[in-house]
């Protein structure tokens, strides 16, 4: 059986889905499976149909990238899984470097990375070297793509938070049980921009609604906030600026958050400690 199993999500983007597959160069079987999610255009149906080497799976209706990776995750087997989505690439050999960190570290329940940026403009996005719950609870500075073992991340329920912010809410169900991982230390994927809604996406406009929402699904872990800043130890900076910047109620526009964002990928700064 395959270790590990990537997810693609895919809606009227066939070309863009066929060039994710396309970038999964490993030295070991993968188990990928693309997603269909109720795409309408037809060109797009038939390069996804077209396809060889994955299992291909269709909703009838569209669910947006959280239930898309949610029935991919149903329809795949391997211990370790990596969503990627469809206008994103991944760097080769990379899978199964990252899944035998995991093997190594058995307390690890995912394991992270950097990554670089093509498109609309270029630069790398350096993550934070550790997981950091009092951060997480204000801002996630990790990215879509990680490598996950299955068994953890059903355990907190996968990709289920509100649209938009469903990768946040998996990294705060983590953090909300105890659960840790390692960083890659290396650029694991690279990240394709369109424009700059596609920095923060869109749904920081409605910031205010899905934190919110983010906060009703944690109460634990927002409830712990003064514990994990003790154990955290943040900078003096982000103890005065993250509740202004990023809490419940924002002054920041996202337009201006979504520069400050992108200004921080250009010059490699790394949003952590």
């Amino acid at each position: 059986m395959a270790r590990l199993a990537v997810i693609i999500p895919s809606h009227n983007d066939g070309d863009l889905a066929r060039e994710a597959v396309a970038s999964v160069r490993e030295a070991e079987p993968v188990e990928i499976v693309v997603v269909d999610d109720a795409s309408t255009d037809p060109s797009s149906v038939g390069a996804l149909e077209a396809l060889d080497g994955v299992t291909l799976v269709r909703r009838d209706e569209s669910g947006g990238p959280p239930q898309a990776r949610m029935t991919g995750l149903a329809a795949t087997s391997a211990p370790f899984v990596f969503p990627l989505d469809s206008d994103d690439l991944l760097e080769p050999g990379v899978l199964g470097e990252l899944a035998d960190r995991l093997e190594a570290t058995p307390a690890a329940a995912f394991v992270w990375g950097d990554y670089t940026l093509f498109g609309t403009y270029e630069g790398r996005y350096r993550s934070p070297s550790t997981f950091l719950p009092w951060t997480v609870t204000y801002v996630n500075p990790y990215p879509v793509a990680a490598l996950f073992r299955r068994d953890a991340l059903e355990r907190v329920g996968g990709w289920q938070g509100p649209y938009g912010y469903e990768d946040w809410d998996v990294w705060l169900a983590f953090a909300e049980r105890g659960m840790t991982g390692i960083p890659a230390g290396r650029v694991i994927y690279r990240r394709r921009l369109h424009g700059d809604d596609r920095v923060l996406g869109g749904a920081r406009r409605r910031h205010g609604e899905l934190y919110a929402e983010l906060k009703r699904r944690h109460p634990g872990l927002f409830a712990r906030r003064g514990e994990l800043r003790r154990a955290e130890r943040p900078a003096a900076w982000k103890r005065l600026v993250y509740p202004v910047l990023f809490g419940r109620r924002a002054v920041v526009p996202y337009r201006v958050e979504a520069f400050l964002q992108r200004t921080m990928m250009r010059l490699g700064m790394r949003l952590s400690r």
